[in-house]
């Protein structure tokens, strides 16, 4: 048992690489979308309206495609969860140099390209890089702990369709996975 902790201890930390800063010709995220809801899969039920005043139970939160639900779950077994974001319409802005990610018109998140920094939700702390792997845009974020959110963009070739991967890795264990597709509107 011992000489378990010990070797745990002495794992190296996880080192995130960094992304590269030039955006691919022909690839621009930006527009207005909305997230789509496969048939029989988790979208919104329609609820009596006393219903919608109370707080609703966390299961009922996963109507956004299994993300916002999980975040505070994802939050207590890793850190690196209340960094992410999530919405059901998003409106992305794409400059030269970064994106804006406006989650339901209430976060605005930005990504530079090419970021490597620190970033802060109250006392938490992690180190962020992103930026262009390929045609995808790649946002990851380490925190203290060495769990890893990544979390990806990519725009179909027709521009209809933008799907989102999500994954968490903790002792490189997935911990957290989701994928979210989004229709343009």
């Amino acid at each position: 048992m011992l000489a378990a902790l010990l070797l745990a201890a002495c794992a190296a930390r996880p080192v995130l690489l960094p992304k590269s800063a030039v955006v691919p010709v022909g690839v621009d995220l930006s527009g207005l979308w909305q997230l789509r809801v496969e048939p029989g899969g988790a979208g919104r039920t329609s609820q009596p309206p006393e219903q919608l005043i109370r707080i609703p139970p966390s299961v009922s939160r996963r109507s956004q495609g299994g993300v916002t639900g999980a975040r505070s779950g994802l939050s207590r077994r890793a850190a690196v969860g209340v960094f992410l974001e999530s919405g059901e319409s998003l409106k992305i802005t794409q400059t030269a140099s970064g994106l804006f990610i406006s989650f339901d018109r209430a976060v605005v998140e930005e990504y530079r390209f090419g970021e490597n920094r620190l970033i802060s939700v109250g006392p938490i702390e992690a180190q962020r890089v992103s930026g262009w792997d390929g045609s995808r845009f790649v946002n990851e974020t380490l925190d203290d702990d060495g769990a890893i959110l990544v979390d990806s963009w990519e725009v179909a070739a027709d521009g209809s369709e933008l799907l989102r991967t999500i994954t968490v890795t903790q002792r490189q264990e997935r911990i957290f996975s989701s994928e979210q597709r989004f229709d343009r509107r």
